[in-house]
């Protein structure tokens, strides 16, 4: 049945002319240029990201205030996730897709000019709406465009995009921030029009589909939710919220400096690990979970992370934590686009152009959910039991999401 869909897929979802000149082991172009622009807004993202925490405790606010300026994208993100899809199934992907760019970029050009700090809360707070409507229209986007065959290999190429996109944006952000804490603001806001305008140029009237399934309702997060599959993916997506967006960017930098007495430059080292493990094997991870289904992939990911995040705690020297941090982000990139790609088959199984706004933007809830909880749970456990047992809540996590993808069926199979 899969298989069926997956050619009528194909064949409804790309043009004569695009079957000509595309070979079909090839992410399809219109993948092949969303990867390009998330590159270019993760790039704009880490420009900001170095400033943001330093342009709100230029308002003579203190550290928890300024903080909340960081988290509450993240809220919002979480509370606009179920309208965001609503509106994918309501507008199409293609218009929420440069919408959510569009107002991003708004919100960022009005943060350059907040004149004060509940000024700058506000307006960072409406980026978060435009955050969640671009993401899950991202999401729906390679579900759509990418067959099921280089489903996996798409959301990898996606991930690995937006990845160094987070790692090349904070050089710049910082030569920027150097001359004016407002001036990377503006260049994110710049950043994402351009984005914004070649989005739009390159899927306009190419939505990957011909006759959009609107007939039947839209497939929702609770139909998913029984699934076994779907819930295995729901737990990587916690652990991969908890992990790469929670505890390595909380707990890294202080166990370097509290437990291993190194300088807090040091843990760069260390985060830049985790960044090459992961971008290094997200490919693998895609071509693997194509040729011999999710669960592989997905499994053997959740056990390199359970692993990793034991190493990582009781690493004693700066060489071991770099090493258990290299590996730890291979089990990640090996995870993630399996992960994905077996949501991606589900929401399809009914119909290859089903509307799966609504479950996918619960999933991305779910992974958000683990980010925003992730770092505060880990971090009291830090302070009653120590560095250990704040990196062991990873590997039981991680534990959890391997036995639930032993347990869980295929969802995709050649």
């Amino acid at each position: 049945m899969e298989q069926a869909h997956a050619a009528a897929r194909y064949s409804a979802g790309v043009d004569r002319d695009d079957r000509r000149r595309t070979p079909p082991d090839r992410l399809p172009r219109e993948v092949r240029g969303l990867v390009g622009v998330g590159f270019v807004v993760a790039l704009g993202y880490g420009i900001v990201a170095p400033a943001l925490p330093t342009f709100a405790r230029s308002f003579d606010v203190g550290l928890t205030a300024a903080s909340t300026v960081v988290s509450v994208f993240a809220v919002v993100r979480i509370a606009f996730a179920p309208v965001s899809g609503r509106l994918v199934g309501r507008l199409g992907e293609p218009r929420v897709f440069c919408g959510g760019l569009v107002v991003v970029a708004l919100s960022s050009a009005a943060c350059a000019a907040a004149g004060g700090f509940l000024q700058l809360l506000a307006f960072r707070a409406a980026g978060g709406v435009g955050s969640t409507m671009f993401t899950v229209a991202t999401a729906s986007l390679i579900v759509r465009l990418a067959p099921p065959s280089l489903r996996g290999r798409a959301t990898g190429a996606w991930a690995g995009g937006f990845l160094l996109g987070t790692i090349a944006g904070p050089v710049a952000g910082g030569g920027l921030a150097a001359v004016s804490l407002r001036a990377p603001f503006l260049a994110y806001a710049g950043v994402l029009m351009v984005a914004a305008l070649v989005a739009g140029l390159l899927l306009r009237g190419r939505t990957g589909r011909q006759t959009p399934d609107r007939s039947g309702s839209p497939v929702t997060f609770g139909t998913l939710l029984r699934h076994r599959s779907f819930r295995a993916a729901l737990l990587s997506n916690v652990l991969n919220g908890w992990t790469v967006y929670g505890v390595r960017v909380a707990l890294v930098p202080l166990y370097v400096i509290e437990e291993l007495s190194q300088p807090s430059t040091w843990s760069g080292f260390a985060l830049t690990a985790f960044a090459a493990g992961t971008a290094a094997a997200l490919p693998i991870g895609g071509r693997w979970s194509d040729r011999s289904g999710r669960r592989p992939a997905a499994a053997a990911g959740s056990a390199v992370v359970a692993v990793t995040a034991l190493w990582l705690g009781f690493a004693t020297t700066l060489t071991g934590l770099v090493a258990a941090a290299l590996l730890s982000g291979v089990g990640t990139g090996l995870m993630s686009p399996a992960v994905n790609a077996s949501v991606g088959d589900l929401v399809t199984r009914r119909h290859p152009d089903a509307d799966g706004g609504p479950a996918l933007a619960g999933f991305q809830m779910v992974g958000d959910l683990g980010a925003v909880v992730g770092p505060v749970a880990a971090a009291l456990v830090v302070e009653r039991s120590g560095y250990a047992a704040g990196f062991a809540t990873v590997s039981v996590i991680a534990t959890a999401s391997l036995i639930a993808w032993l347990r869980a069926p295929e969802t995709w199979a050649r």
